[in-house]
């Protein structure tokens, strides 16, 4: 029976595969093109007719609320989307972002943060910050707050967390980052080492925009690259990513730093597949599989940080 399974999914891969190279965006199109090109591909798959999406605001910042039928929000997600923070916006994410919340019986807020290079840093990390003191003013335990994000989003989320810790506020339960975009610098060896296999990102079509985001700041401060930051105090992190892309690296040595500065954290790697994999579950048997496996880890930390505040 293993056998079988993994062939299908060898087939679902390259089939997937072959979608994600005919839509990769074309290096030199200019930021406004991508964003149509970016509409356009998502708009073509609608949201699970049980998701709902509200406009909401958070701490002056726009988001996206994300709920799902006959699920009894427990808890809170904080999602930032991904699009190296240049692209996309907290409803286009809703679909993977309402995947997380079924998972961990959650309300997902998606936070609309501000896009570069019209708002470069530090606009998405000044964002981010406010919706999440505002979760907290509101009322929310940090104890039911959960981060999640996704590419950019993901580095983001790790950025935030920094940064509450830096402000003394109390953080959330932990984190769940799927393939996150860590290092502006660009200096991770699968860069070039998994080059031929990503079939969506390369070192070009980053760098681009890079400077849109950075707007002449160093790419390698820790809110902007939080491989380069100082993890210590952190909850919980769940890192996942696929081996073809060329952000594995980030991946790894975020696991790395997180490790090292004695944060716990888990480490998901899923071979073969491509960037934000997970975006996928309705044609990937895999990506399903990884958002079950994190729901479960997020469930678990959620619960017992709400022991532990009880």
């Amino acid at each position: 029976p293993t056998e079988g399974r993994s062939s299908v999914s060898t087939e679902q891969r390259e089939n997937l595969e072959a979608i994600l190279r005919q839509s990769a965006f074309p290096v030199g199109s200019d930021v406004s093109e991508q964003r149509r090109l970016l509409r356009e591909l998502l708009s073509a798959q609608p949201l699970p007719a049980d998701v709902t999406v509200t406009r909401a605001v958070l701490g002056g910042v726009p988001a996206g609320e994300i709920t799902v039928d006959g699920i009894e929000p427990r808890h809170v997600v904080l999602y930032f989307h991904g699009g190296v923070y240049v692209l996309g916006d907290a409803f286009q994410a809703a679909g993977l972002a309402s995947q997380v919340g079924r998972r961990t019986r959650a309300k997902v807020i998606s936070v609309d943060y501000r896009l570069a290079p019209e708002h470069p840093y530090p606009a998405a990390v000044d964002d981010a910050l406010a919706a999440y003191e505002a979760l907290l003013h509101n009322g929310t335990a940090p104890s039911d707050i959960a981060f999640a994000g996704e590419s950019a989003g993901g580095g983001l989320a790790i950025a935030t967390l920094v940064n509450a810790r830096d402000h003394g506020l109390p953080l959330p339960a932990a984190a769940f980052v799927m393939s996150p975009y860590a290092d502006l610098t660009l200096a991770g060896t699968t860069m070039e080492t998994r080059r031929e296999a990503d079939p969506l990102l390369s070192r070009e079509n980053l760098q681009a925009r890079v400077t849109d985001y950075t707007s002449g700041q160093d790419a390698a401060l820790g809110l902007i690259s939080p491989v380069f930051a100082d993890l210590s105090g952190l909850p919980p992190l769940i890192i996942q990513a696929g081996t073809h892309e060329v952000l594995l690296d980030d991946a790894v040595r975020l696991a790395r730093q997180a490790a090292t500065a004695d944060v716990e954290v888990t480490l998901d790697i899923t071979p073969g597949a491509p960037h934000v994999f997970q975006a996928y579950y309705p044609v990937l048997d895999e990506a399903a599989a990884a958002l079950d496996r994190a729901g479960q880890l997020l469930s678990a930390h959620l619960a017992s940080a709400g022991r532990v505040t009880a």
